[in-house]
């Protein structure tokens, strides 16, 4: 039996043994903080789009052949990257970057709406350049660290899980003003003709938004998940709040022993997943592959590469997605 049987084979017996556990009933302290309220309920069918009536009618590939054999091409990671700078003294390393969605020409270059995923950051005391982003856009996702941020006339404080979106051609500065380096997710995005921006920055602690509530659910649903078995989701930011080429920010945690639905993605649909609390198996395709803090992936857009994360091991583990 060769590697990729083997892993086949084990992943079967574990969707088997975590579906048994599930069938077994397995705003800001200071600065000016957005008013956070929960999103509409959204429709998570039963069955239809990329979500299967139940975990027999899942349509799994059983061969590498083709795009599998480059999975490694669809996953990228900042500790693989060059240091680069942006808004003069913010250190980037891209996590994802542009090129295809189907044949990424080197490791992490698969995406087309979003201009790049990276990890950044602003040493002790240090501060940005005042600019502008002219036809972009980003979203910043406190990891670690404090900080400020001021733009149009508004300062709001940075902390662990604090979301921002910054919209176009509102001049702003980061600041860090604690003890160690201020460390953030940084999704940028391109603008198109037309477009009209926000004209404030949009701030929100995730902490204080409530869980995503779907108006239908599976029975596979996990009690406490919004779709998709196990996926627990924490809305930031969409269409409604400014965003131009992305359709929506998410942050989803996947609870101790459980999975998620393994699904594919529809043509043109450009979905990442980016690790930033805890270790998971990546269940991409035919293949697995440990995904640690900092890595991301977006499998092929192409309605037959299926995916979905399995975490085995104690604690939660947190993903940032769009």
């Amino acid at each position: 039996m060769n590697g990729e049987n083997r892993a086949m084979v084990w992943l079967s017996g574990t969707c088997n043994s975590l579906l048994a556990l599930s069938l077994l009933g397995i705003a800001l302290s200071s600065g000016n903080a957005q008013q956070v309220v929960a999103k509409p309920p959204v429709k998570t069918p039963a069955a239809g789009g990329n979500s299967f009536a139940g975990p027999q009618d899942i349509r799994y590939e059983m061969s590498a052949e083709g795009g599998d054999r480059l999975i490694d091409r669809f996953i990228g990671s900042w500790q693989d990257s060059a240091p680069r700078y942006e808004h003069g003294s913010l250190v980037l390393r891209d996590i994802l970057t542009r090129g295809d969605n189907l044949n990424p020409p080197q490791p992490g270059a698969i995406l087309q709406r979003a201009n790049f995923l990276a990890f950044g950051r602003l040493q002790l005391r240090d501060s940005t350049t005042p600019e502008k982003l002219e036809g972009q856009q980003e979203v910043y996702y406190i990891e670690s660290g404090e900080g400020e941020i001021t733009a149009g006339g508004k300062t709001s404080a940075l902390h662990k899980d604090i979301a921002v979106l910054m919209p176009e051609g509102l001049e702003f500065t980061i600041r860090n003003t604690g003890d160690e380096d201020l460390t953030l997710y940084v999704i940028n995005e391109p603008t198109y003709k037309g477009f009209v921006p926000r004209t404030d920055m949009l701030v929100k602690d995730e902490t204080k938004v409530p869980p995503r509530v779907p108006m239908e659910a599976s029975p596979y649903t996990l009690p406490g998940a919004s779709g998709h078995w196990a996926h627990v989701v924490y809305d930031l930011f969409s269409k409604t709040d400014g965003l131009a080429a992305l359709g929506d920010v998410i942050t989803v945690d996947i609870n101790p022993m459980t999975m998620g639905e393994p699904h594919p993605h529809n043509i043109g649909q450009e979905e990442v997943w980016c690790a930033i609390e805890g270790k998971s198996l990546a269940f991409l395709g035919t293949q697995l592959r440990v995904q640690s803090p900092g890595m991301a992936y977006m499998i092929r857009p192409d309605q037959t590469m299926t995916h979905s994360n399995i975490n085995v091991g104690n604690t939660p583990v947190k993903f940032l997605w769009y």
